[in-house]
């Protein structure tokens, strides 16, 4: 009888299956933290909230997921590693970086075969119609002619109004004009024979539609910035150069449209200009020099940024007025006679910048 009453008791006990302790509450994000401090370290408390949230994307204004199939797109472009990211930025060209940075929530993810869009139908047609642009040009490659030039006086326009016709700018103090292309001709060779003309680039582009493109003319320009104590050098110190890169950087961005008749550009323009290097006296002494005094270099730098969209037709030359701002080359280059560099102006050197952009076709 204690056998088969010891057997029953043992038969129970399997069946339960051992005891476990009650799981305790999830713990959230801030203990999470706490009981994962890092090795030697007290745990540190957060004062930040942060929770799981419910799981599913919130759509209070209709938002709705499309992934688009760009690979043929990106799968004929080979002049860079991430040819889908041209894609991202001309959505944000278009719809505007605050669409995707608040309300309401929003996805934009590129992988180089699909591009996933969160967002209202509204957004959603625009995303839809610029993939539309980037597949059917199946990455076509299109010449450019991208002229950079500089005149120093802006008197020009007056000959040249009654050819120019003006389209929209949002940069301050910044014209654009769109001309046919004899027009565009005549114009140049009057320019051309002015004395204070010049052309700093003249690129031919070979551009794949939608991607980008740089043109630039930098060099660097040293000076002396510091010196620091150092005992086994001559006099106990140690010469700090520095460097500041003068010139200009063109990026050129073009998309076409469906149809071919018109272009779509962002152009983006940075020009770093070194007016003059300002002398500073500084009282360096060491032990083998106590009254030494040393002389460093400040920059002056004048700076010029640019960037904005336009739209004109391909049969039509895009020309655009940046205004009287620094030289994009360095003064010292700028201004030479016969090959012999000229000694720098008392003035920073200023001149009316022009972009002149034609399409010469696939």
């Amino acid at each position: 009888m204690a056998a088969r009453l010891f057997l029953a008791a043992m038969i129970t006990s399997a069946l339960a299956g051992p005891a476990v302790a009650e799981d305790p509450a999830p713990p959230t994000f801030a203990a999470s933290a706490a009981l994962s401090p890092a090795a030697g370290q007290p745990p540190r408390h957060s004062a930040v909230r942060v929770s799981t949230g419910t799981g599913t994307l919130p759509n209070e204004q209709g938002q709705v997921w499309r992934e688009y199939d760009i690979s043929p797109y990106t799968a004929r472009v080979t002049t860079t590693k991430r040819p889908e990211q041209a894609m991202v930025d001309w959505i944000l060209r278009e719809t505007g970086y605050e669409a995707w940075h608040g309300e309401p929530l929003s996805v934009l993810s590129a992988t180089p075969r699909t591009l996933r869009v969160y967002h209202t139908p509204q957004v959603q047609a625009v995303v839809a119609d610029l993939v539309e642009r980037f597949v059917a040009s199946e990455a076509e490659t299109r010449t450019f002619s991208l002229r950079l030039m500089t005149v120093d006086n802006p008197s020009w326009r007056a000959a040249a109004q009654r050819i120019l016709r003006s389209v929209p700018v949002q940069t301050p103090g910044v014209c654009a004009w769109v001309l046919p292309k004899e027009d565009a001709a005549v114009l140049l060779a009057q320019l051309q024979r002015r004395p204070d003309y010049r052309e700093h680039s003249a690129p031919h582009l070979l551009v794949a539609s939608g991607q980008s493109t740089v043109v630039s003319g930098m060099r660097p320009r040293t000076y002396l910035r510091d010196f620091a104590p150092r005992p086994g050098a001559w006099q106990g110190l140690e010469s700090q150069p520095g460097q500041v890169d003068e010139g200009f950087v063109i990026e050129f961005s073009p998309l076409v449209a469906l149809d071919r008749r018109t272009i779509d550009a962002a152009i983006r323009c940075e020009i770093n200009q070194v007016e003059k290097l300002l002398p500073v006296m500084l009282e360096v002494a060491t032990t083998a020099s106590p009254r030494q005094r040393a002389k460093i270099d400040v920059p002056q730098v004048s700076q010029f940024r640019f960037h904005e969209r336009f739209r004109w037709p391909v049969d039509q030359v895009l020309l655009v007025g940046l205004g009287v701002v620094p030289l994009p080359v360095p003064a010292d280059n700028a201004l030479s006679l016969a090959g012999v560099p000229l000694p720098l102006p008392s003035a920073p050197p200023r001149a009316d910048l022009l972009v002149l952009v034609e399409s010469k076709g696939r």
